[in-house]
């Protein structure tokens, strides 16, 4: 797509504003991106974040939620945002003519939100409801235990909704300090993409944004990977499953070969744990791999679900793919079509205004700049094989095994038999997984990746 034409500012107090200039496009994606998430908060206010993501659109002084709402909509728009671990996103898409519409909006949410007692305290039930639906949903809810049993007691560890006991502890007062000491010009980016033009908006932003506090945010501790396991007994019909291990940061040389590994192992209906759990021994439905970076580390991992007559020889194959990785690599063949695919989700993204601006504004935030669709593809090209074992090597090597597992968890072998497994520890492991030597075994049952990454761009 060499006719996008990106281009970027400074404005005072670091605030970042970029835009990506796509002629052939009659609309716009807008919106303002931090670098604030879940692992900025306090143990006593987890799930602050996504608390304050849905508070912002309750109010401000100038209009209610249902006005927030109606002016969106009444041009055609329509308004979103997110939160993460690491990050918190408000955007907007709509006709191009109409942008002032949507930077006036989001500016006023996140500068200006109110946050009122009575909306807060309705809102905080609603967050709560959103809570247990995730412990109810088990392909969600292991997803959270594998953050919780890699990151114990951090808070990359905690899950993004936060818990009920923190959540229902969180005050006005509390948010609006969360608010002022977050939500800084210098962790901030405002970007857009489509039809626009950059002045013009650059000098849009200068105005709307005005009241955005200068003051430094300050970054959340460093994360330390400990691993270990998490299991929730479920009376379900499945064993959920989730097997990873430490990897490279965002900011790693091998960033880019934790994705093709993770492709690789799971990334589409070619790959090697699609091919041998479903094609080849029907053990599971949903089979895939994720890389998930954060800033100074990442993880990447593998997910699965099957019934509990079959959960220790789906653990066990799980084990055997990634171990496999580390010892024998990967084939050219397969390295080859990882690349590709990761080269063609890179530019099938470019022909979607939204997955442009949330690129473009993510790789500022995490990196401090846009990097070149080209530099990203020469990159890619870059990696080898012996790349792709060094990063798997670095899983299994960089610290234990982390497990989470939900529903009947007493059909999985015990973490150590596991981590053995994974390690290579010897094939009397895996003869007692196949039934060889089953008479002896021993279960401690204890108490969202959620994609693959074929055809999909990389994970920022």
């Amino acid at each position: 797509m060499s006719d996008i034409e990106h281009r970027s500012s400074e404005l005072e107090g670091g605030l970042r504003v970029a835009t990506a200039r796509l002629p052939h496009v009659a609309t716009v994606a807008v919106g303002i991106w931090f670098d604030v998430g879940t692992r900025d908060e306090r143990p006593e206010e987890a799930g602050a974040a996504h608390l304050l993501e849905h508070m912002a659109f309750k109010g401000t002084g100038r209009r209610d939620a249902r006005r927030i709402a109606e002016e969106i909509e009444s041009v055609g728009g329509s308004l979103d945002a997110h939160t993460s671990r690491d990050h918190t996103a408000y955007y907007a898409r709509l006709l191009a003519e109409d942008m002032p519409v949507a930077v006036d909006i989001l500016a006023d949410i996140v500068q200006h939100a109110t946050l009122d007692a009575d909306e807060l305290a309705r809102e905080r039930q609603v967050v709560l409801q959103e809570i247990a639906e995730v412990c109810d949903t088990p392909d969600d809810l292991v997803f959270d235990l594998f953050q919780e049993a890699a990151f114990p007691d951090q808070p990359l560890g905690w899950p993004i909704l936060g818990r009920r006991e923190t959540v229902a502890g969180i005050e006005r007062e509390r948010l609006l300090a969360f608010l002022r000491d977050h939500y800084v010009r210098g962790r901030a980016v405002v970007a857009a993409a489509g039809r626009v033009e950059h002045e013009p908006f650059l000098e849009l932003v200068r105005e709307r944004f005005a009241d955005l506090a200068e003051m430094p945010g300050e970054e959340g501790p460093a994360a330390r990977y400990v691993g270990g396991e998490r299991r929730v007994e479920r009376d379900l019909d499945q064993v959920h499953i989730v097997l990873g291990g430490p990897a490279p940061g965002r900011q790693h040389r091998d960033f880019f070969a934790c994705h093709l590994l993770s492709n690789i192992l799971g990334g589409g209906m070619s790959s090697r744990l699609f091919q041998e759990v479903r094609e080849k021994r029907g053990l599971a439905y949903s089979v895939f791999s994720f890389y998930q970076p954060f800033r100074e580390i990442g993880l990447v991992g593998v997910y699965s679900a099957t019934e509990p007559e079959r959960a220790a020889e789906l653990a066990g194959v799980l084990c055997d793919e990634v171990r496999r990785m580390a010892e024998d690599g990967c084939s050219a063949e397969e390295l080859a079509r990882a690349k590709r695919q990761l080269e063609a989700s890179l530019l099938m993204s470019l022909e979607s205004c939204s997955a442009v601006c949330e690129d473009m504004a993510r790789q500022i935030l995490f990196f401090g700049r846009r990097i070149p669709v080209a530099e990203l593809i020469a990159r890619i090209r870059a990696i080898e094989t012996s790349d792709i074992v060094q990063v798997a090597r670095h899983i299994l090597t960089q610290g234990p095994p982390t497990l989470a597992a939900v529903g009947p968890v007493a059909a999985l072998p015990e973490y150590d038999r596991l981590r053995t497994r994974l390690s290579g520890g010897g094939e009397r492991a895996a003869q007692a997984e196949r039934g060889t030597a089953s008479s002896g075994r021993n279960h401690n049952s204890k108490d969202s990746p959620g994609a693959g990454s074929g055809g999909e761009p990389p994970r920022w």
